[in-house]
């Protein structure tokens, strides 16, 4: 397979092939439209689904929140549904990810988002998020991966959130320990099936 036709790639060449299906998220009935090129293209994965679960939106400070690495955008169209009060940025550097997760927001009647292609952080504003959550491409590897993590610190205001799902044998450990060092602090909000859930909030 050719770097073209990852889900991270910037714009896959492969042949498109819609498909539209249901999903219920934290008691929220969603349908969205998927397409080849993009990741979990037939559900949402597990690892997304236990995140949405057990990332924590109570006590936010104030401010958006940024859903990293939206892909077709199931992640961030839950949060703004649960929280229709505050605006939710989406952004991916897959263009038909992007594309996919702007009408599935439409489909589902999502209006406070922003949804746009961005490699990590480079075309997001300077804006202080109360929360960043993000399911990290690992097969983009971990360069990429550390780059979400260590960048998110900058990109919060004190008392924001960093929220990451990764397997265990995919990077968790390295990536607590990253967390760690970057917001001197990560604890374990919930441990499935071989999948961490880790938080790290910037104190100062």
């Amino acid at each position: 397979m050719t770097e073209q036709q990852h889900y991270y790639s910037s714009n896959p060449i492969v042949q498109h092939e819609l498909n539209s299906w249901s999903y219920d998220l934290r008691g929220h009935h969603f349908t969205f439209t998927t397409d080849n090129g993009v990741f979990s293209k037939n559900r949402v994965d597990y690892g997304s689904r236990v995140l949405i679960d057990n990332v924590e939106l109570v006590d936010l400070p104030s401010g958006d929140l940024l859903d990293l690495g939206t892909g077709y955008g199931p992640l961030g169209i839950t949060l703004a549904t649960e929280l229709p009060d505050r605006q939710i940025e989406m952004v991916d550097i897959n263009e038909r990810a992007v594309e996919l997760a702007q009408q599935n927001a439409a489909n589902n009647q999502v209006n406070n988002v922003k949804i746009h292609v961005s490699d990590i952080y480079d075309q997001v504003p300077n804006t202080q998020f109360a929360a960043i959550i993000t399911n990290p491409p690992v097969r983009a590897g971990k360069k990429v991966v550390d780059a979400m993590i260590a960048g998110a610190y900058d990109h919060l205001t004190t008392g924001g959130r960093l929220t990451v799902v990764l397997q265990k044998k995919q990077g968790a450990p390295s990536a607590q320990k990253l967390m760690e060092q970057v917001f001197g602090n990560c604890r374990i909000l919930k441990r499935s099936k071989g999948y961490y859930i880790l938080e790290s909030i910037k104190e100062d």
